[in-house]
């Protein structure tokens, strides 16, 4: 089989001249940063997702932590999340004071696994941070029922299902905070950037405040002067860009076909890969609909090294996504062990992702199964 010319990456941006326009305007505006196209664009996302608030960052990490922050997590306090992600979801908890508790996850969804979460529980848990990983929506019915009863906050990472669905609503709309991440390999992109949504007015002025250095317009500063300003908090200059937010705008007209397109390039994989023996396919959570940010598929006989060197050398940008948090050197320093969640760790051995987006061609997905098939 003849090399594929260009090296197919496993995610990638999808921009047109509408978004290179739409930056270029704002170029040539007086306001580069904290002008009128971060507002819009926070208010084009909270309408999306059906929030009532949206608070934009310069980056999904720092919209996380201005989330532990805004939740008032610290020294003493327990947050429970999935090993089974990025490492911010477990850092932003670090950032704060709080200690990290991981919860096994859920073998069928790749997505922790709630009995897990209450197992966890104890008299310090503070929040959960559970993670809609690869855009899969994790059961938030339980989790938030989970979280009532022990009254806790959950702050959903939806760094993957931005478009994605839970029982007929967005995701977005049901937990006490939710952040999506607009990296280039996710469906819509600011180039670097993030978003916390919301219907807590409590919660959206403490993010407000946290993002732009802890300043705020106190009672006392507007009787002193346009001019003045006070900082009641140590913030930090964790803002989104006017030229962040404009191809973020332009973006977003585009999600819904972008959407459908991942879509439809997941069932193409599903329906084919599902006829190879040993291959296992990603399930689908009923009532869902995922946000496909990745499709990752496990096999249980073949050398995932040898698979993946393959692949490479055919110019297919495979990835596995991710290694298990704990097993990083940072958290090992902090007492974490292997085996803590087994079933993670064995989904991870098995685990690879193919590419995934909606620039990939017919001619480009056929290569990939061919491949796949051929070294499988």
């Amino acid at each position: 089989m003849n090399i594929y010319p260009e090296f197919i990456s496993y995610g990638r941006q999808s921009i047109d001249e509408d978004d290179i326009q739409a930056v270029v305007e704002t170029l040539r505006s007086p306001l580069l940063t904290q002008g009128p196209k971060v507002i819009e664009f926070e208010q084009a996302v909270a309408d999306y997702v059906g929030a009532k608030y949206a608070v934009a960052f310069c980056n999904g990490t720092a919209a996380l932590h201005g989330a532990c922050y805004a939740a008032g997590i610290g020294q003493g306090d327990e947050v429970i999340t999935t090993p089974l992600t990025f490492a911010a979801s477990a850092n932003c908890v670090r950032y704060v004071g709080g200690t990290v508790v991981f919860a096994d996850i859920d073998e069928r969804t790749y997505n922790i696994d709630p009995q897990e979460i209450r197992k966890s529980i104890t008299s310090r848990t503070k929040a959960i941070i559970p993670v809609d990983f690869t855009g899969q929506p994790v059961d938030m019915d339980v989790i938030m029922d989970i979280a009532k009863e022990h009254n806790l906050i959950v702050i959903e990472d939806g760094a993957h299902s931005l478009g994605a669905e839970y029982k007929g609503k967005k995701v977005g709309s049901l937990a006490d905070m939710t952040m999506f991440s607009f990296h280039p390999v996710k469906p819509v992109t600011t180039a670097e950037g993030g978003v916390i949504v919301t219907d807590s007015e409590e919660y959206y002025k403490r993010l407000l405040r946290f993002r732009s250095h802890g300043i705020e317009a106190t009672d006392y500063a507007t009787t002193q002067g346009s001019w003045y300003y006070e900082m009641t908090d140590l913030g930090y200059n964790y803002r989104m860009t006017d030229l962040q937010a404009a191809l973020g705008l332009s973006q977003l007209k585009k999600l819904d076909c972008f959407l459908e397109r991942r879509r439809e390039i997941a069932t193409i994989y599903t329906k084919e890969l599902s006829k190879i023996t040993g291959v296992r396919v990603p399930e689908q959570l009923e009532g869902t609909t995922s946000g496909w940010h990745l499709y990752m598929i496990q096999h249980e006989r073949a050398n995932r090294k040898q698979v993946f060197d393959a692949m490479r050398v055919a110019n297919i940008g495979v990835h596995v996504h991710y290694i298990p948090v704990y097993w990083h050197p940072y958290y090992q320093q902090l007492g974490y062990r292997r085996g803590l969640c087994p079933v993670a760790e064995h989904w991870y051995e098995k685990a690879m992702t193919l590419p995934l987006h909606q620039a990939l061609s017919t001619t480009q997905i056929n290569y990939i199964l061919d491949n796949l098939k051929n070294n499988i």
